[in-house]
């Protein structure tokens, strides 16, 4: 089990590579099979799901259109309960059908303030593919329907996710280290 330093943080190897790139091949097959006929708009948030929606897109084997916005409700390693829109969105969504792509859905905070958004655009149909979901953190009511791994409430970081800036760019995820957990 590697450990990786970020900041004042010890992290230990938690989701390999190879699982997480079978998740999305799981992902993108329901995808795929769900909206066959369909010319979605992804929206991926970013920073953090840029490295799943890459991976992500070159398995859609659907006609498609990207773009992206930036959210932000984290600061350090847990959430501010606000959320800030920092750039937004300019397709006209009126009848799309638009995946909401995320690297991982917790409290369901930013998640929610992007439906919001997105609903007064009047859109056909708006769904949500994210990487990582926390069940234990989910406080709200909207479903995501295309989750690639299911984990428990705990801070990681690793394939976009960050620390403060950090770790975005490691191939595998790492969960936080806690205190006196030496290994």
């Amino acid at each position: 089990m590697s450990t990786i330093t970020l900041g004042d943080k010890r992290f230990i190897s938690y989701i390999s590579e190879q699982r997480i790139l079978e998740s999305i091949d799981r992902v993108a097959a329901n995808i795929n099979r769900d909206l066959r006929g369909q010319k979605p708009l992804f929206l991926v948030v970013l920073n953090g799901a840029f490295l799943f929606a890459a991976d992500l897109l070159r398995r859609i084997e659907l006609d498609c259109e990207v773009s992206f916005v930036k959210l932000a409700s984290y600061q350090g390693d847990s959430s501010t309960g606000q959320v800030k829109q920092l750039i937004g969105l300019t397709e006209n969504l009126e009848g799309r059908t638009v995946i909401i792509v995320e690297d991982i859905v917790d409290t369901g905070l930013t998640l929610e303030h992007i439906v919001e958004q997105l609903n007064t655009k009047r859109p056909s149909a708006v769904y949500t593919a994210a990487l990582l979901f926390k069940p234990e953190a989910y406080k709200r009511s909207l479903p995501v329907q295309y989750t690639g791994i299911e984990i428990p409430n705990a801070f990681i970081v690793g394939y976009g996710l960050d620390y403060n800036g950090l770790g975005r760019n490691l191939r595998d995820i790492y969960v936080v280290q806690e205190e006196g957990a030496r290994g």
